[in-house]
């Protein structure tokens, strides 16, 4: 056993991925190595060792590298997999919304269309009548924004005088311009006495009692006109509704305009030469099989290279028919002169119904109204009949409230301000004031009303003692 040498144990393979270190021998191992002898066979074998060892090393070592980089690869290769797959999810999203849009489009589209459809054929909508307006109210309008009326206002007995005066002033002193003698004639008027000025004053009240009734009677014809108007202009509305529904319902259901409609009786244009020439050659041209598009080119090269003989007959005939379209056009325009001139007759007449109608819708509103006004001052003087039956001179009044006691004072500082106030801008005024007051100046006026409230108290409870105490002086007398 002298020449044993110790065999070289073999490094395990982990199951990781990294190579296992070789280890390092203890201190033991290093001293049974070092016991045993070595023989010089074994010192050749040991040498043949630590060469495989590196070789295996090394081979290890250029494994584990190639595996890191495919572990990289394979990384970057599942990232790269996992950005795609993102991004085409992404498209994916995008087209669907892209898509969806379109459809939407695409169904807003026919809405418009279907919308656009029935608007066109509402169009289309002609109702048999018309709403009711007015003329003589339209022309009053009318003069009414020109500034000028039926009647003219009565001038004054001054301007009457002055008319006359004129002339004579105007001899007297020619040179004299406008406003020198207007002036000479205002100071002549101061001293024109009462007589003188007599006729020209009558004159002036009789003009001014017939302006007077004209504008009564304008007046009470307007107001039955609009009374009128407002009637026939419900009833049009309704009827107008009705028509418009069925013609509606007709528009859903059929789906074609209808054509604008032609009168008959109006005659038609003639035709010219070249139309009737073309009339003439179509059934030769048709019997050679010729197609309609042909036609046309064919007769106009012929119409050019015909000579003056040969159209003559039918340039003859076209002015035949025009001179025959030209009377039966003014035979057609006199009837519909004279079917206008029936027409305005028949709305005239109209007019005067429209009138009569409304002068008795007048009435009856005047007839109503006058019973509604008869009630009203009958209940009135039942009621103040009552309180003169109940009252009490001797009785103590209530005392005003505290908003009634500052609307006095108000209203006094508010027609000092404001010269000429209406009622009803005064008393809107005086609210908005009491609205705005202040807490303090509210207590002031509430405090007011609160004594004069306990005065009344008072005056009630001694009016009440008097009232008791000649109640029983009655009692014993009797």
């Amino acid at each position: 056993m002298g020449g044993t040498v110790v065999a070289e144990v073999p490094t395990k393979r982990g199951r990781g991925r990294r190579a296992l270190k070789e280890k390092t021998p203890s201190t033991n191992d290093a001293n049974i190595i070092i016991a045993t002898p070595i023989s010089p066979s074994s010192e050749k074998a040991a040498q043949v060792v630590p060469s495989k060892k590196k070789q295996d090393s090394k081979k290890q070592q250029s494994f584990e590298k190639e595996l890191l980089e495919m572990q990289e690869m394979l990384q970057q290769m599942r990232l790269e997999k996992e950005k795609t797959e993102e991004l085409l999810k992404v498209k994916d999203e995008a087209l669907k919304l892209k898509e969806e849009e379109l459809e939407n489009r695409g169904r807003e589209q026919e809405k418009l269309q279907t919308e656009l459809k029935k608007l066109q054929k509402l169009k289309e909508f002609k109702p048999t009548m018309n709403l009711p307006v007015l003329k003589d109210n339209e022309e009053k309008k009318d003069k009414k924004k020109k500034g000028c009326s039926e009647k003219k206002r009565p001038s004054p007995p001054y301007i009457l005088w002055m008319k006359d005066q004129w002339n004579e002033i105007k001899k007297a002193n020619p040179e004299a311009e406008f406003k020198e003698i207007s002036t000479m004639l205002g100071a002549k008027w101061k001293t024109v006495s009462a007589e003188e000025k007599k006729p020209y004053e009558g004159i002036y009240h009789a003009e001014k009692e017939a302006y007077l009734q004209v504008i009564a009677k304008e007046k009470r014809e307007t107001e039955a006109m609009r009374l009128l108007e407002d009637e026939q202009k419900q009833r049009t509305a309704m009827e107008l509704l009705e028509q418009y529904m069925q013609f509606k319902q007709e528009a859903e259901k059929d789906g074609k305009k209808n054509k604008k409609e032609k009168d008959p009786l109006k005659p038609k244009h003639p035709m010219s030469a070249y139309f009737l020439f073309t009339n003439d050659r179509r059934a030769a041209l048709a019997a050679e099989n010729k197609n309609f598009l042909e036609v046309p080119k064919i007769t106009s090269e012929e119409w050019k290279n015909m000579t003056e003989e040969q159209k003559r007959p039918y340039e003859e005939m076209a002015k035949k028919n025009k001179e025959q379209y030209a009377l039966e056009m003014e035979a057609y325009k006199q009837k519909k002169d004279e079917e206008a001139a029936h027409f305005m007759k028949e709305e005239e007449e109209q007019m005067k119904l429209q009138k009569q109608e409304a002068l008795q819708l007048l009435k009856k509103k005047e007839k109503t109204e006058n019973i509604i006004k008869k009630t009203k001052q009958n209940r009135q003087k039942k009621k103040q009949n009552k309180d003169d039956k109940n009252s009490d001179p001797n009785r103590p009044k209530k005392p005003a409230s505290s908003f009634i006691l500052f609307s006095k004072e108000a209203r006094k500082t508010l027609q000092e301000e404001r010269p000429g106030i209406s009622t009803s801008t005064l008393n809107a005024l005086v609210s908005l004031k009491w609205k705005e007051l202040s807490e303090e100046d509210r207590q002031f006026w509430n405090g007011q009303a609160s004594k004069a409230m306990d005065a009344y108290k008072k005056e009630l409870e001694e009016y009440n003692k008097s009232l008791a105490a000649t109640a029983c002086q009655e009692q014993k007398t009797e």
